[in-house]
This record gives C-alpha cells, structure tokens and sequence, in this order.
C-alpha cells in the first residue's frame, strides 16, 4: 500500500502553550512551572480561559475554555489578559525564524502558533532531520524563550498526528508508514484523530467503528456511500495515507464559512438576538464574497445562558439555490430562531454557510433585477470595509445597545490588542 507514496521529510511546529508562554516572557515568569491563565476579559466573572499554562492544568485542572469563576482563589495563579497584537507579531518573528532554514514555500502557516515546514532535501544543508528539528526548537527556545513540540512525518497528516498524539508529550515524535497499526490504530475514540469531529464521530461509531483500527479495516465501499468523497479520505487517513500538497486543504468536503461569538451579557429579546445575528451574517457572507463561492446550507447555534437552563439548539436548513447574500442567510436564520428558540435567555450564537459552490454557479436572472442589485451592493460595501476598516459601513442596528460590531472592531480575532 505504501510503496509508491513519496517519503517527504514533514515537520508540524506547535509552540506550547503559546499565548501562555508569550504571556510568561513579558512577565518574566517559568511558563512550564508557574500557573498561568490567559483571561479573555478579567472584568467578567465569565471571562474566558484562553490559554492555561501546563503547571495550571497539572495542579489546579484548569482547562482552555473554562469561566475565570471556575478557577481557584489561589495567589499562586497569574491571571493575565491577552496581548493579541504581541502575539501576532511573535508569530510572524517565528516564521522569519523558519525562513532561515527553508524557502517560505516550504512553510504553511495553519495557525497562530501551529506550523508546517518541508524538511525534504535539506539534510545536505543542514544535516539530519531530526537535529534540524531539535535546532529549530534550541532556536525558538534561545530567541524567545518558548517551548515548543514537533511531529516528524511522510506527510502532513502523520506529521500533525504525530504531533498531537504523541510529541506533545515528549517534545519530539517521529512517525513512519511501518508505524501506523501500532500507534495510529489503536486511537480511540474517533475524535482523538485529525479531521474526525463530534458527528464524524458519532456517525462512525453507529457503523460499528470506534477506533481508527476499526475504521482502517472497514469496507472502502461502505464508507463511500455514507460518506461520499470524505469516506475515501477517511479510510486513507486511518491508513496513514495523505497525498495533498504542503498547504492544501487536508479534509476535503467540509468546507463552511462560519462564525462564533459569545454575548457580553444575557440577551433577551428576539430583536436583540437578531441584531448580532445579522452582524454574523454580515461577516460570513463577505468572507464567502471574497473566496468566490455560495452555500446552500446555513446553520445556526443558539447556547442558552448559564444563569437559566443551560442548553441551548443547533439547526440547519438548505436552499434551492447557493447564495452569498447577508440577508438570505440573515433570512433563514431567522426562521430558524423563531421555529427553535424556546424564549430562554441567549449568551451564545453561531452560524455557518456550507454545503459551498463556485459562485459564478448561482442562477443569476437577467430579470431578477433584486438579486442583481443585492449582488453588487455585497460587492461596493466589501471594497469599502477592506479599504476603510470593518465599521466603514454598518447597518443601523449595529449602533444599538445590542449592536456588537463596533466594539469588536476594537479586539484582534476577538481579544484585546
């Protein structure tokens, strides 16, 4: 199965703890022995984890994504506030650092603090791989004193996987093909494995599969036809098998343009909650604009407050026809609010656009003069925001009490700057 497959030499970079250790090298502090919490806003009780330095998780159980009153009372504890701009800027030092050792072609920035370097052919100039890696980790720990962890693979998806199973632990992991039925197949549950979410996994286990054993030694054919293309990638994955390019989109098939927020405060009233809704629409349908495509399917999350019932409900409903227009998106959610929403107060919101296709695919009459005009309108106001800032043009709504956008316009990815 494997003996054809090009044997590159892929690294995936993940600095540990990243906003923890930024946080610790401005504070002069141990990030590996000091309790550290990234606090998204210290001025609420509901202030949420960000980043938990490993002493935090290890002595107190303090996990990314818990409350600020979910943490102990403990003067040992630094509760810090994020510094998104630093953070930015260390990222981008991080990756002139990488660009010493291999063309930027050979870099794919996933994330702030996650990258992939192609290592292949560099051993002429630098030596084994293994010690370019741990060079590269002396440097980052020399120059910015931030730890770092390294999955070694043939390609990206053993190097990730390596990474995240096992290099996290161990600061180093190598992973080969010959590896694969003893450290990749007995992975479980699903979700444990890259690309395998919630309902991935759930589907899965319903099918009889609930390890990546389990789902490497299933019929090709029966995941096929449940899954469409992303079966074919499952099955190969479980296999250790990834053929896309430094860069490329890993899962194919699951592609969505979606937003998240959680709300300052309980919202109440139906317009209130639509307010911030509209505003989300507002955001995936530019970024939707912007790639050239059109979902058919919109989703919407709806997390209910904490200090009521907790819960909350997730719906998703499909159009006739693709679209990228803000208020038919903003359309659909709302009938999807009034059909679900049970009148509890709201705290969290969420919406996507999947089920995507080329734009230039949208059925556009030449005598629906409405769509037309909507699809230019995007198209001016998306010029405006990207050249004059994001609040260059808002609906008037969003200049109401519940009016989230101008004051998010002030964060970085939704953090202070």
């Amino acid at each position: 199965m494997y003996e054809h497959l090009k044997d590159r030499q892929i690294v995936c970079l993940d600095m540990r703890s990243f906003y923890a250790s930024c946080a610790a090298t401005i504070e002069g502090l141990d990030v590996m022995n000091v309790p550290i919490a990234i606090i998204g806003d210290k001025a609420r009780k509901g202030g949420i984890v960000l980043a938990a330095s490993p002493a935090l998780k290890e002595q107190f159980g303090v996990q990314t994504g818990m409350r600020l009153f979910e943490i102990p009372d403990d003067p040992a504890i630094h509760l810090i506030e994020p510094k998104m701009g630093f953070y930015i800027d260390v990222s981008m030092e991080i990756i002139r650092l990488l660009n010493c050792y291999v063309p930027k072609e050979a870099i794919h920035v996933y994330s702030i603090d996650e990258s992939f370097i192609d290592l292949s052919g560099t051993e002429r100039l630098w030596g084994p791989v293994d010690e370019t890696v741990r060079r590269i980790q002396d440097d980052l720990e020399a120059q910015f004193q931030l730890p770092s962890a390294c999955g070694i693979g043939p390609n990206m998806l053993l190097a990730k996987l390596a990474l995240d199973i096992e290099a996290k632990k161990t600061g180093i992991a190598r992973w080969t093909y010959q590896d694969i039925p003893a450290k990749l197949w007995p992975v479980a549950p699903l979700r444990r494995m890259w690309g395998i979410g919630s309902r991935t996994e759930k589907t899965l286990n319903d099918m009889g599969l609930y390890s990546v054993g389990d789902l490497a030694h299933a019929s090709l054919e029966r995941l096929e036809k449940k899954f469409g293309v992303m079966g074919n990638q499952l099955y190969y994955h479980a296999h250790g098998i990834d053929l896309s390019d430094m860069g490329a989109q890993l899962i194919e098939g699951q592609e969505s343009y979606g937003k998240g927020q959680i709300l300052f405060r309980d919202y109440i009233r139906r317009e209130d909650v639509l307010t911030v809704i509209l505003e989300i629409c507002e955001d995936i349908a530019k970024r939707a604009r912007e790639a050239g495509s059109a979902g058919r399917t919109v989703h919407l999350s709806v997390g209910y407050s904490k200090q009521a019932v907790g819960g909350g409900f997730s719906r998703s409903r499909s159009m006739s026809e693709a679209t990228n227009d803000t208020m038919k998106i903003y359309q659909m959610c709302m009938e999807l609010l009034d059909e679900f929403h049970n009148g509890q107060p709201v705290r969290r919101l969420s919406v996507s656009l999947a089920n995507l296709e080329e734009e230039h695919s949208m059925q556009l009459s030449l005598f629906d003069e409405d769509k037309w005009r909507m699809r230019q309108l995007g198209g001016v106001i998306d010029s405006l925001r990207n050249k004059y800032g994001s609040t260059a043009v808002l609906r008037a709504v969003s200049y109401t009490e519940a009016g989230t956008a101008v004051d998010r316009a002030k964060l970085i990815g939704g953090h202070k700057k």
